[in-house]
């Protein structure tokens, strides 16, 4: 069986966007998750999985992302060896060891995080992407090191880092090996902070728990895609615990901007763009 991380560097992945929507047949639909309305699956896909009525982001997959936001043919992967262990030997309905054979052999992928090097309109920078729909983007020891892999090499070698985060937090099969994941990626970031390097962190639908709790809200500048649900624990679970009915819109990117702990809410065509600029305004003490 090859991997996902073997697919990377094949022409099978150059040019990602446009070879899958050339696949899709025609007459193919989907319903909106959001608003309902019927769309075709082929117009679906060029609009980036956005919805043309109601603006809603649907989910994509870390391979979507690295071919929407890098310069065809320039993403070089890294890390794709790495994957856990299962260090406590966990076991509930079923054996953890088993749960991550069975997301490997769905989704060719070792984890939860696919990162690399890439180009963008030129400018090299170093990127990290979640796949929620391996365990739920859960962050355990191998997501966490490979996060940290992102981030000592932009540091190394000077160019901005960009994490794009979809994860459900801490990966609890892990235990406190997962929450140490928090710690050692934000002291990473703290050493960028200091050598001036960039650090854009990305959060989409949904950012919750550990993930939410230490690197996505530490970038140097915090974008988010509109209606993202983000927060440590979900809105359900809070209302539960403290017995009062939440405002309109908690955890939603459009609250989290008005409240001042996201900087800028960038729409996903948009989000090339808004990245290019942000290199170079940011970029005054990188290599490039």
């Amino acid at each position: 069986m090859s991997s996902w991380f073997d697919d990377l560097k094949t022409p099978k992945f150059k040019g990602e966007q446009q070879a899958r929507i050339a696949k899709i047949p025609e007459g193919l639909w989907g319903k909106c998750p959001q608003c309902g309305e019927i769309i075709q699956t082929r117009q679906l896909q060029e609009n980036l999985s956005v919805c043309s009525e109601c603006g809603h982001h649907l989910r994509v997959t870390a391979a979507e992302r690295v071919a929407q936001l890098t310069d065809p043919d320039s993403f070089v992967p890294y890390g794709g060896d790495f994957k856990s262990n299962d260090p406590l030997e966990f076991d509930d309905q079923k054996p953890y060891k088993g749960r991550l054979e069975q997301a490997i052999r769905n989704h060719k992928l070792n984890d939860a995080f696919l990162c690399g090097k890439a180009t963008l309109e030129g400018v090299p920078f170093h990127i990290g992407v979640f796949e929620f729909k391996f365990m739920g983007g859960s962050m355990g020891v191998a997501v966490g090191e490979k996060i940290t892999l992102t981030l000592e090499k932009a540091l190394e070698e000077r160019v901005p880092a960009v994490v794009i985060s979809a994860s459900g937090g801490a990966r609890m099969q892990e235990g406190i090996l997962s929450l140490m994941q928090m710690a050692k990626t934000s002291a990473v970031i703290q050493k960028m902070r200091d050598a001036g390097i960039p650090y854009i962190s990305i959060l989409t639908d949904p950012t919750t728990g550990g993930v939410a709790a230490s690197f996505a809200m530490l970038g140097d500048v915090i974008l988010a895609e509109p209606g993202a649900l983000i927060g440590f624990a979900g809105p359900r679970v809070i209302e539960q615990t403290i017995r009062q009915k939440l405002p309109e819109g908690f955890q939603r990117s459009e609250f989290l901007l008005k409240h001042g702990f996201v900087d800028r809410i960038v729409p996903r065509k948009e989000l090339r763009s808004e990245l290019h600029q942000l290199f170079l305004r940011l970029g005054s003490r990188c290599s490039f």
